[in-house]
């Protein structure tokens, strides 16, 4: 039995080590793709429909044509990960991605690149924020503006967000940088989006300056079947220093506590608080994983790194 992962390279089940893509194409050479990820819960799946909706809007965004349907995605994204199921352990989960680039130039036109893969969750580098908090810093750097690059599609520039985390870990190697947008709003972190928690009701920022994240939008039905009331807005840096909580949202967090914004503690600095706890109880009923304890039950091997 083979102990490498595989992955799906242009129409090729691979193993990693042989999953290789050309230094010629758009994708490395000038960010020029598209992707998506969503994660498994206890080896199943989560919302692959949902996910793949955005990802053929962000093909559509950014004009590149995948050359196959949705339906064949899945199919694909469910082969890969079953062949790899059985490299992870029982408590185990994955991140699973598709990426499509603009491919390499062949007899004048570009011919995308495709890849399906998965990544092992990591719980080890991220155990201690479910028992301290996130600490959030808020970067000089400001969101790129929906007028230059529509944040809605799922791209694979990242440099904008990298920026953020480079000037974050600068301050402090654990902190999670959220962006302002240019307005002077929160926006969004890597890969993230934020709540704030004040009088009982959810504040996050309007869609048009963020990602619309599903676990953002798992998140407010959630709310909404708890009669927790959510409101799209600008939020700027009073909002959250006056917060009575604040939590981040995300593929691999779900939910995730913030403990403080700038070292400024949120609420009376304990985590989570009473409108995160119960919304993570709901997403973690929803998904039949206690997420949480998935994270928790792996301090003992906590490592510090970079995750995105």
């Amino acid at each position: 039995m083979t102990q490498e992962r595989v992955a799906y390279v242009n129409g090729k089940i691979v193993p990693e080590s042989q999953a290789v893509v050309s230094i010629r194409d758009r994708g490395f050479l000038q960010g020029d793709a598209v992707f998506d990820t969503t994660r498994t819960f206890g080896h199943r799946i989560f919302r692959l429909d949902e996910h793949l909706d955005r990802f053929f809007n962000s093909l559509k965004y950014m004009r590149i044509d995948p050359g196959l349907s949705k339906q064949e995605f899945a199919r694909i994204t469910m082969e890969v990960l079953e062949a790899n199921l059985s490299l992870i352990g029982e408590d185990d989960d994955y991140w699973v991605s598709q990426r499509v680039s603009r491919g390499v130039m062949v007899d004048g036109e570009y011919v995308p690149t495709v890849v399906i893969e998965c990544a092992p969750l990591p719980f080890d580098v991220r155990a201690k924020y479910y028992r301290d908090g996130l600490p959030v810093i808020v970067p000089s750097v400001r969101r790129t503006p929906p007028e230059a690059q529509s944040p809605r599609a799922k791209v694979h520039n990242y440099v904008n967000l990298v920026q953020a985390e480079l000037e974050a870990k600068a301050h402090n190697p654990d902190a999670w940088p959220i962006l302002l947008d240019t307005n002077g709003n929160l926006a969004e972190g890597p890969g993230s989006n934020i709540f704030v928690v004040k009088d009982g009701e959810l504040l996050t920022p309007k869609e048009q300056y963020v990602l619309s994240g599903i676990s953002r939008r798992v998140t407010i039905e959630l709310a909404q079947e708890l009669g927790i009331a959510v409101h799209e807005a600008d939020i700027d840096l009073y909002d959250a220093y006056t917060a009575d909580e604040a939590f981040v949202t995300s593929t691999s967090f779900c939910i995730c506590p913030v403990s403080s914004v700038n070292g400024s503690e949120i609420g009376d600095g304990s985590v989570p608080g009473p409108v995160t706890d119960r919304l993570t109880k709901a997403y973690s009923g929803m998904v039949g994983i206690d997420i949480e304890a998935q994270y928790l039950a792996r301090l003992d091997n906590a490592t510090s790194g970079w995750a995105l």
